[in-house]
């Protein structure tokens, strides 16, 4: 009977290490959405442009307001398979007909941290 008992209790603690290793297996894909915003090419943007220069240098903006023609937003937002940073941007350019009157994006302190968070991000070191 003791003997049966160890079996028992071997064959649950191997059970247990086969269900523990098969649910760190699980593979999450990376999330990423929206624009990749540059940094280079986001400071390139400046009061006078045009409509068509800014989608050159930023892309077609994710979000397009109806309601409201005279501003463009762009977002980007990414998150790495099994780790809970996300690396998230978001500018704003403002328009006045066709040329660019204003910009808001982030500070450059806010943006190189966000340039070395993406840069860890992307190499996989981030998990």
């Amino acid at each position: 009977m003791h003997t049966t008992l160890i079996k028992h209790l071997a064959r649950a603690a191997f059970a247990a290490c086969l269900l523990a290793l098969s649910s760190a297996c699980v593979y999450r894909i990376n999330i990423q959405q929206g624009n990749y915003l540059n940094q280079d090419a986001v400071d390139q943007v400046k009061a006078g442009m045009t409509r068509s220069q800014v989608r050159y240098l930023l892309g077609t903006p994710l979000v397009a307001n109806v309601f409201d023609r005279s501003r463009w937003d762009y977002i980007y937002y990414l998150k790495k398979g099994h780790s809970r940073h996300v690396d998230s941007r978001r500018v704003t350019v403002y328009f006045n007909g066709d040329k660019v009157t204003k910009i808001d994006k982030p500070s450059d302190a806010l943006a190189a941290a966000q340039e070395k968070s993406l840069a860890k991000i992307k190499n996989g070191r981030v998990y």
